[in-house]
């Protein structure tokens, strides 16, 4: 399966205000992705994609990453059975940030179990010059016990 399926980015004009996909993926070969639900827009994630995860995802609109930890991609709900099935998928206005806006199926898209893997917040009274201070606050429940829906293989 070929993956270079995205057209050279020409100039700035086209990129910023064309209407040719031309996406800036880094040195490393990715480019940024924030997923968030299509109906509340509250920020589900942040992940990356090679080529072939952005690819992937416009063909089976099915929310596809590259896995930094593993070196491999990510089909989304692959091992949890919580998928993101792609609603929009947009990109910045220069084209070096994908945004995708998804149905999260199955009510988490945290590996830990949440909804949103922005699960804590930085607590009242933080002071930036006190390390002790910086406590974080959770500010959801968890959907699901990631030792049951995980199994070490």
């Amino acid at each position: 399966m070929s993956t270079n399926v995205f057209p050279a980015r020409t100039s700035s004009a086209e990129i910023e205000l064309g209407q040719q996909l031309q996406p800036k993926f880094g040195p490393d070969g990715l480019i940024p992705c924030i997923t968030c639900d299509h109906v509340t827009n509250e920020v589900l994630m942040f992940a990356f994609m090679n080529a072939e995860a952005l690819a992937h995802t416009i063909r089976t609109k099915k929310a596809t990453y590259w896995s930094r930890s593993r070196t491999k991609l990510w089909i989304k709900g692959e091992e949890s059975g919580n998928t993101q099935e792609v609603k929009s998928l947009r990109v910045d206005c220069d084209q070096d940030v994908v945004l995708l806006l998804v149905e999260n199926v199955g009510g988490a898209a945290c590996h830990n179990g949440y909804k949103s893997c922005f699960y804590r917040e930085l607590a009242a009274g933080a002071n930036a010059d006190a390390a002790a201070s910086l406590k974080l606050e959770f500010a959801a429940r968890r959907i699901f016990d990631p030792a049951t829906v995980y199994k070490k293989k």
